[in-house]
């Protein structure tokens, strides 16, 4: 019999609907023998302890962030440099939240999509490039100020939308691919 906290979430939009199951990773992997710790809260503990590490982590990424940039001002945007620049922003996207920088996330995300949708690279404008990294420096460096979460999110909210604004510009041939990108996720943001 499902417990009442088991029934999944269901978010209506005018199109669609979004169907969001329940989180049981704890109690399944809870059931486990009472002589076994908890692997969930093993991993939380160790998260924790890890989390020391997080800011010389972020400042290494922006390091090597940094170097991709001045890699395209010297060299132009080749396949070489867009890769060793989108792979830096990218591992940003993947890893600032979990280190506690969520806005850099966004913006590293907003650069992945610049680099990832422009059809011909050597059109990116190298102040937008210039932009999104000095942002992520700023947020990763100024994280403990009390309003650095106002002002990163409009920071982010002004680099998206100049950055969807340069994308519709360089994709307006292929408006069909660009609808995609340039909706809100479908999945609502999960309360945390």
């Amino acid at each position: 019999m499902a417990k009442k906290n088991d029934a999944p979430t269901v978010a209506t939009y005018s199109d669609h609907e979004v169907i969001i199951p329940p989180h049981r990773l704890r109690q399944v992997v809870s059931q486990g023998s009472s002589d076994d710790p908890d692997p969930v809260a093993r991993a939380e503990k160790a998260l924790q302890t890890l989390s020391s590490e997080f800011a010389s982590w972020m400042d290494a990424e922006c390091v090597r962030l940094d170097a991709a940039r001045a890699q395209v001002r010297s060299n132009g945007l080749n396949d070489k440099t867009r890769d060793l620049l989108f792979h830096a922003a990218h591992d940003i996207k993947g890893e600032a939240a979990t280190f506690g920088y969520p806005i850099a996330a966004a913006i590293a995300e907003s650069l992945c999509r610049l680099i990832e949708h422009t059809p011909d690279m050597q059109r990116i404008p190298i102040e937008l490039v210039d932009q999104h990294v000095d942002a992520v420096r700023a947020i990763v460096r100024e994280s403990a100020r009390s309003d650095i979460g106002q002002i990163g999110a409009s920071l982010f909210s002004r680099l998206r939308q100049v950055t969807d604004d340069f994308l519709l510009q360089e994709n307006k041939h292929r408006m069909d691919e660009m609808d995609g990108i340039l909706s809100p996720p479908i999945a609502p943001e999960q309360p945390t």
